[in-house]
């Protein structure tokens, strides 16, 4: 997809467009935060040169063109006129600079993974198939600081060390949700949401829960991550959605 007349010469235009349809279908899902939580996307080699969205525009406006271009090596980036939000910086720049495997990095505050993130045991278990998707795949951080700005960041950052953890559960937070791209990393966010809500349901009607066995969770893990273009095409019926109603994302 080209950019569109008027808007010539922005980078990574495709990126782009990817990226801004996952903050609207991320707004239509009440899986955001308002005007807060910020996703980022690496378009360089060492993923230290990232995409991301501007400080304080709601998720259900964002657009392909307001995505905010960001080194995570220049200490100067808090001062130009389009800053990023800081608490963005700390978090998505320590990530980018610290772990090149972290390609996009979705954070948000969705009701049902910060309400795993409020449990005294915030591992999620493997109750159904789409629980099953992050079983060994989830690192837990239990040591929340405050607000994320540089030297929480870069606290976080240092938990993301195994490439094979893609899901970060921010105590009393939220979570962090990493991929190679805005495809994968939408879908684990998608689905991450989706099995915390079935597990906060199972929890509420006081009944034992089912849990799968290890070997056939970690079975189904590697299934599904295995599994042809399921992440690709999720998106492209989102895109697909949005164009045919007309949406103004890919602008």
């Amino acid at each position: 997809m080209n950019a569109p007349a008027g808007i010539a010469n922005i980078e990574f235009w495709q990126e782009r467009v990817d990226l801004a349809a996952t903050f609207r279908w991320t707004a239509r899902l009440n899986m955001h935060e308002g005007v807060s939580n910020h996703f980022s996307l690496s378009v360089n080699e060492d993923g230290t040169r990232f995409l991301m969205n501007p400080n304080q525009v709601h998720f259900s406006r964002v657009r392909a063109s307001d995505l905010l271009l960001i080194d995570a090596n220049d200490p100067e980036t808090l001062q130009g006129p389009d800053a990023p939000d800081p608490t963005a910086w700390g978090l998505h720049g320590a990530l980018h600079r610290h772990c090149p495997h972290a390609r996009c990095a979705m954070h948000v505050h969705s009701v049902h993974a910060t309400v795993l993130a409020c449990l005294q045991d915030k591992v999620l278990p493997p109750l159904d198939q789409n629980a099953a998707m992050f079983f060994d795949r989830q690192v837990v951080d239990d040591n929340y600081g405050g607000l994320a700005f540089e030297e929480e960041g870069e606290r976080c950052a240092q938990l993301f060390g195994d490439p094979r953890k893609t899901v970060m559960i921010m105590g009393n937070h939220g979570i962090m949700v990493i991929g190679q791209t805005v495809a994968q990393t939408w879908n684990r966010l998608y689905f991450f949401e989706r099995a915390c809500e079935v597990y906060i349901r199972a929890l509420q009607t006081g009944r034992p829960l089912a849990i799968l066995p290890d070997a056939i969770a970690a079975k189904t893990a590697d299934e599904i991550a295995a599994y042809p273009e399921q992440d690709i095409r999720h998106l492209a019926e989102l895109k697909a959605i949005l164009d045919a109603e007309g949406s103004d994302y890919a602008r």
